[in-house]
């Protein structure tokens, strides 16, 4: 991931880079797309009609082979595991893994070369015009980490430790660039997902959770059925 320095970025264009996603140059974009790897990290602004209100839609999506790895997915604020609205199975590896809406999205993205990463968390929300308009995206960057290092083969050999390590960070004086702690675990998780050979699963979005009221219904429904047994 070899580039030039780059020139002060001012507020406009860096709200325009937090919503757009990370630059990458050419060669590492032919370069993922000859090796079979989508990688969307686009947010869009989307309106339900049945409840009259707008939402954020966003995409987990990506995957690895050996060489390099691309991967884009969101939690909420607090770094937490939010719910897929649809899951998306497919045959073709490395694509598009599930769909999620909600009014704030945190959208973490990492492009790896070999051991070297770079990452990307920005946040999204919507900003209400008032008169029933539609509302405006705004987005922010929370970090952005170039040329991170992890001395380790999470595809391979060091597989193990996969959703438990990150990469290592610097400043341009290389001073330490820390992540922000509740992020933390979602990088570690982003980071596995950026060395998943072939992958089709997701790594940070899950289903809904099971409310325990919910599920003692259903028990309650046929003692002698397990709960995954009830339609």
């Amino acid at each position: 991931m070899h580039s030039q320095p780059r020139p002060a970025i001012h507020k406009p264009e860096l709200e325009i880079l937090a919503r757009q996603g990370m630059r990458l140059p050419g060669a590492v974009l032919n370069h993922l797309r000859s090796a079979g790897i989508y990688c969307q990290p686009t947010v869009s602004i989307e309106r339900q009609h049945q409840s009259r209100k707008y939402v954020l839609r966003g995409v987990e999506s990506g995957g690895a082979v050996v060489p390099l790895g691309a991967y884009s997915s969101f939690v909420d604020e607090h770094g937490n595991q939010l719910a897929w609205l649809q899951r998306v199975d497919s045959i073709q590896a490395n694509g598009v893994h599930a769909i999620v809406v909600a009014p704030v999205l945190i959208r973490l993205e990492m492009v790896r070369i070999e051991r070297t990463y770079d990452l990307f968390i920005t946040r999204h929300s919507l900003v209400e015009l008032g008169n029933g308009t539609r509302p405006r995206l705004e987005s922010s960057v929370l970090f952005y980490g170039r040329r991170g290092n992890l001395e380790m083969e999470l595809w391979g050999k060091d597989s193990g430790f996969c959703g438990a390590v990150s990469p290592v960070f610097y400043t341009r004086s290389g001073e330490s660039a820390e992540l922000p702690a509740h992020f933390e675990r979602a990088t570690a998780q982003v980071t596995a997902a950026s060395c998943c050979i072939g992958c089709h699963h997701c790594h940070l979005l899950g289903p809904s959770p099971i409310a325990a009221e919910q599920t003692e219904s259903q028990s309650g429904a046929n003692p002698g059925a397990p709960a995954d047994a009830i339609c």
